[in-house]
């Protein structure tokens, strides 16, 4: 399974967002450090989820992180652009 399907099913089953977009930036940093050569190195995560409602920005990011659980050992880098839905 590629990454940014792994990626995708594991926040679609801890938040069920109203919006989610997981996009690939590895191409913005090739030859850069983190870049390991697979093409799928750096992402980007755009999502609204009610689970956030309430929540300081660091709580959020690290509710991403713990979903995310191993797959953020095997990527380099991952921005995070995270929304409650009210």
């Amino acid at each position: 399974m590629r990454m940014q399907s792994i990626i995708e099913a594991r926040l679609n089953d801890a938040f069920a967002p109203e919006r989610l977009a997981v996009s690939n930036e590895s191409a913005k940093h090739s030859g850069h450090a983190g870049d390991d050569g697979s093409g799928e190195s750096h992402w980007h995560v755009a999502m609204a989820a009610g689970a956030f409602a309430g929540k300081s920005r660091l709580t959020r990011h690290r509710m991403v992180h713990a979903a995310l659980g191993d797959v953020m050992t095997r990527i380099h880098a991952l921005s995070l652009d995270l929304d409650d839905v009210s």
